[in-house]
């Protein structure tokens, strides 16, 4: 196992190997490939934090409990709530800033403020070639490089190893309520979050659970902005079943955005994303034994028996989604593979951008195709 402590060891394994590398920060988000380990979990330590300019730069294996203590402490935060992968998984470790733009990790509030990658501003890595690249900025008005930046979130490492990360952050509301639905089945479900996600309140999470039978919504902002909108939202969605109201209901949503009904169950765990109508018509193909839906049924976390191929069900359903195989045994891992197959086109563009920054095929190979 290889564990640098700086960007310029880091810089050294990468271009002294010879043999792939299977790059990880904190372990805990299960998307390494095959080879020698190489930790970046050595790289630690906020480089600067500027509350007032709403801009934090940190080294890659930062852990993000630590940048959430700081910006909490300025009553600040990450907008885009990254995904605690831990109880998924089944997996310890510590969670690093580096792995969460590495997998672009994005929670509830990706509907309203975007993805994980909109607030990354800058990024230094190392590429396959043991190449220091840096790209964008530090700060919000430095676009240098825009397209860079944003092409490393979501790479998995198999562009490059990430070592220092600036991100925008932005200031926590100073109120948040969940409108809850109490909902007959999947297709009002789906109706209630398109209402609400479509009306003029500003939501920023619509997600329902069909154990408890709930559709929830979240509002947040200013005290005076939040009860308004609340009430007019639940004057809204009574057509659609029994409302209830919660103030806070920050435990709710970080359950629904680490996936919290499926911590300790034996199975696969795959995330879907579909349009929002045809969660419906696609819920019961999927045969799960146990279904969660965020973003307003556009994405849907279904929980199943080992080794089953949801990717085939989806195309039965005749449903045009993109299957991700979260967790599962390495048979099955080989076998489907966890990403969903690209089209020729953009494997062609992956498969180049690959050769660009990673000519002899070191990082994370097999990962991402």
């Amino acid at each position: 196992m290889y564990n640098p402590q700086d960007e310029a060891e880091l810089a050294e394994v990468i271009a002294e190997a010879r043999a792939p590398l299977c790059i990880e920060g904190g372990g805990t988000r299960g998307f390494g490939g095959a080879g020698e380990v190489l930790s970046t979990s050595g790289l630690t330590g906020i480089e600067l934090y500027e509350p007032g300019s709403l801009t934090l730069v940190a080294k890659a294996g930062t852990p993000v409990a630590e940048i959430e203590q700081i910006l909490a402490a300025e009553g600040q935060r990450m907008a885009f709530e990254p995904m605690d992968m831990r109880g998924v998984l089944g997996a310890s470790g510590v969670a690093t800033i580096g792995g969460v733009f590495a997998t672009n990790s994005s929670g509830p509030r990706r509907i309203q403020g975007g993805a994980a990658r909109d607030y990354l501003l800058g990024v230094r890595f190392v590429d396959g070639s043991g190449q220091v690249i840096k790209n964008g900025g530090r700060v919000m008005k430095n676009v240098t490089g825009y397209d860079l930046v944003k092409l490393m979130a979501g790479a998995h490492g198999t562009l490059g190893v990430l070592s220092e990360l600036s991100l925008k952050v932005l200031p926590i509301p100073e109120a948040v309520v969940s409108v809850s639905v109490a909902v007959a089945d999947l297709t009002v479900a789906v109706r209630a979050m398109s209402a609400a996600l479509g009306s003029p309140y500003d939501v920023s999470g619509a997600a329902y659970d069909p154990d408890t039978g709930l559709v929830h919504v979240r509002l947040e902002g200013f005290a005076r902005s939040v009860t308004y909108r609340q009430e007019k939202l639940a004057t809204e969605l009574a057509g659609f079943g029994t409302v209830a109201t919660d103030p806070g209901s920050e435990v709710l949503w970080q359950g629904i955005r680490d996936v919290a009904g499926f911590h300790g169950r034996v199975g696969d765990v795959w995330r879907i994303s579909v349009r929002p109508s045809d969660a419906p018509l696609l819920a019961p193909m999927l045969e799960a034994e146990a279904l969660q839906f965020d973003w307003g049924g556009g994405l849907i976390w279904a929980l199943c028996e080992a080794g089953a191929d949801l990717r085939a069900r989806i195309a039965q359903a005749g449903v045009a989604g993109h299957a991700t195989l979260v967790r599962g045994s390495a048979e099955t891992m080989t076998r489907l593979g966890r990403f969903q197959p690209q089209v020729a086109p953009l494997e062609a563009i992956a498969k180049g951008l690959r050769q660009r920054f990673d000519p002899k095929g070191l990082l994370n190979p097999g990962v991402m195709g």
